[in-house]
């Protein structure tokens, strides 16, 4: 039941309307009916035993963590609730690939030994509700937080819907108490979720969709493509995949904001970023809080003897497993991996950083501050064509060819979806632009201000809006 389809535009006012009109005791109960509904609807087998056995599993690990006495039991319990949680994510994820490379590897020692090919999950979903669990056991583990006792408020934890597919990644002190706060109606909530729905949906349908028309053009055969048309659909992706994905943030936590819930902000305008670890705090920011604390920290401190050199490899590592976490191919372990790399790098250049732009006198000018902007989009958008490549022969392609000159001055690849889908992308960033500049203008003062907007946006969601594909790029991960 993705955001944008007609059956969750039904699904949201009408479980709304139930929420508002039972009682008060009854309510988490209609949010976690509602929850188990939206994922069932996703009509793919095992998922919701997956959900079941990871919110039963992290429930009682959490209790026992709390009760145990002595800190050896204390580690145990820890580590078994990790491990419980990991191994369903690896067997739901990743034990189909790791059956066809281990075929492979045989094929190529020349080794009789073959598996048996093990068939593919589709695991929506089940990446964000394990690294909730994980993150959950950890803050009972180092006493921040106190488990919660009673099961069926610790499941809507689990499995709210408007966060369930895609995150934010939630910790319990954030979300927990905000479920069991007494319901009261806001009409200023009520309206600004609607409007963040809308303004998501505008963001989904109206330009990322139609870049995705010409990403998929050219990613989807990139040896037909040369210089400028590859660069461009290198950037074009880069939009893309920010505005599906914050578009679907947006939706979520407008959905979330109908029932008085604040979810976590996942994104804080991250190509406006100057430098690669400014970007990881402005890009799927649940997530990289979630790499930080519970993956790069512990590492750091581990091998903090090591000075400035554990740092970079506790950085690489961490990112190498946030590409990992996205799929086992190596496009994503090298997008994985040259974060990381930036990152290590910022960890040597930092000290001479001041005296390098002091030097050149540009030290806070607007220069240096739109140059840093500039290069850090540049290595994020190499980093995409790893991320969005079909194989790393795609990726090298695109790379050893997106400065090719023999058909830079081409411009007929801007019309290659029809001028049509060119106009309407245009209006679409206009509109887009014209909001950002203007600030949030849904909490404009003025009434007939906030309508013309309303009025505009729906239009252009209506009649501009590219209605045809109904999944978001993130789902999968």
């Amino acid at each position: 039941m993705p955001f944008n389809s007609l059956k969750y535009f039904l699904f949201l006012p009408i479980i709304y309307l139930i929420f508002y009109f039972v009682g008060e005791r009854a309510r988490w109960m209609v949010l976690l009916a509602a929850s188990l509904l939206f994922y069932a609807a996703l009509n793919v087998p095992c998922l919701m035993v997956v959900l079941i056995l990871v919110a039963m599993t992290t429930y009682g690990f959490g209790i026992w963590l709390d009760e145990a006495k002595s800190e050896k039991l204390k580690r145990a319990l820890l580590w078994g609730g990790i491990s419980a949680n990991v191994l369903i994510l690896v067997v739901m994820k990743y034990l189909p690939v790791f059956s066809e490379n281990l075929n492979e590897l045989s094929a190529l020692l020349s080794l009789d030994a073959q598996i048996q090919p093990i068939k593919a999950f589709v695991a929506i979903g089940v990446s964000y509700y394990v690294f909730q669990a994980v993150s959950y056991l950890f803050d009972i583990y180092l006493e921040i937080e106190k488990p919660e006792r009673h099961f069926g408020c610790f499941a809507l934890y689990m499995a709210f819907f408007p966060k369930l597919l895609q995150g934010p990644i939630e910790r319990a002190g954030d979300l927990i108490p905000q479920l069991k706060n007494k319901y009261e109606f806001n009409y200023d909530d009520v309206r600004f979720g609607i409007m963040l729905f809308i303004w998501g949906l505008f963001k989904k349908v109206v330009i990322a969709d139609r870049l995705g028309l010409y990403v998929d053009a050219v990613y989807g055969d990139v040896h037909s493509f040369t210089g400028l048309q590859l660069l461009l659909a290198t950037y074009a992706y880069a939009f893309q995949i920010y505005m599906d994905f914050s578009g679907y943030t947006d939706m979520a936590l407008g959905s979330a904001r109908l029932f008085n819930i604040n979810l976590t902000q996942n994104f804080n305008s991250p190509y406006l970023a100057t430098s690669v670890a400014d970007f990881w705090r402005r890009w799927h920011i649940t997530f990289s809080r979630w790499i930080l604390d519970y993956i790069f920290k512990p590492l750091q401190m581990q091998w903090r003897n090591w000075k400035n050199w554990g740092t970079a490899a506790a950085l690489v590592i961490a990112f190498i497993i946030s590409g990992i976490w996205h799929g086992t191919s190596w496009g994503f372990v090298i997008w994985g991996g040259l974060h990381g790399l930036y990152m290590a790098c910022s960890v040597f250049y930092r000290p001479y950083q001041k005296k390098l732009h002091k030097s050149l006198g540009i030290e806070k000018t607007k220069f240096l501050k739109a140059w840093q902007i500039f290069v850090t989009f540049n290595l994020v958008s190499l980093a995409w064509v790893f991320f969005r490549a079909s194989g790393l022969q795609d990726a090298f392609y695109i790379l050893s060819n997106i400065f090719n000159g023999a058909k830079w001055l081409r411009y007929d690849f801007l019309l290659s979806q029809g001028k049509l889908n060119l106009l309407i992308l245009l209006i679409g960033l206009a509109v887009y632009f014209a909001q950002q500049k203007v600030g949030n203008i849904m909490d404009c003062k003025w009434k007939f201000v906030r309508w013309c907007y309303y009025y505009v946006l729906f239009v252009v969601i209506v009649f501009l809006g590219y209605h045809k594909s109904a999944s978001f790029i993130y789902t999968k991960f």
